[in-house]
């Protein structure tokens, strides 16, 4: 099932600007929630990065490329906003 559905992620052309900026807008530019859990200024605890252990999360990093690279390239659109 896994294999399915990275295939089709990384198959799935970006041409529609709706499309784009949902993409972008929903997959997030830098991997999330990784955090050192601190206790008078001693770490107790780290949390790593769900992005290492999600299995899809190459094919999500690509598709928010592509969704970046078409908004910049063939729109004309300012994308800093979506870093």
């Amino acid at each position: 099932m896994a294999k399915v559905v990275n295939a089709w992620l990384d198959r799935l052309d970006v041409d529609d600007p709706r499309l784009a900026r949902f993409l972008c807008n929903l997959i997030p530019a830098q991997c999330p929630f990784e955090r050192d859990v601190t206790l008078f200024g001693r770490k107790l605890v780290h949390i790593p990065a769900m992005c290492k252990i999600n299995p899809l999360d190459e094919q999500l990093v690509g598709l928010c490329f592509r969704a970046l690279s078409y908004l910049a390239d063939d729109c004309k659109e300012d994308v800093s906003r979506y870093s």
